[in-house]
């Protein structure tokens, strides 16, 4: 699972937006968007676009490849 750089949480909240909101706009359920902020799901990449401009906000600000250890 990717790893945030920044919470998806904290990006929706500086975009001013709502739980509620992103899953009316991405057509989603909002326990969908609560399931990604929490990080026991992701968005798919179209999904993850969405949010990148919805949040104006490169992708590469949102999600960070898997650390290996």
């Amino acid at each position: 699972m990717a790893e945030f750089k920044i919470s998806l949480a904290a990006a929706r909240v500086n975009a001013g937006l709502t739980q509620s909101d992103v899953a009316q706009i991405l057509k989603v359920g909002k326990q969908t968007i609560v399931s990604w902020e929490k990080g026991k799901s992701e968005p798919k990449m179209s999904q993850s676009r969405q949010l990148s401009e919805l949040y104006n906000m490169p992708l590469d600000n949102i999600f960070l490849p898997e650390k290996s250890n």
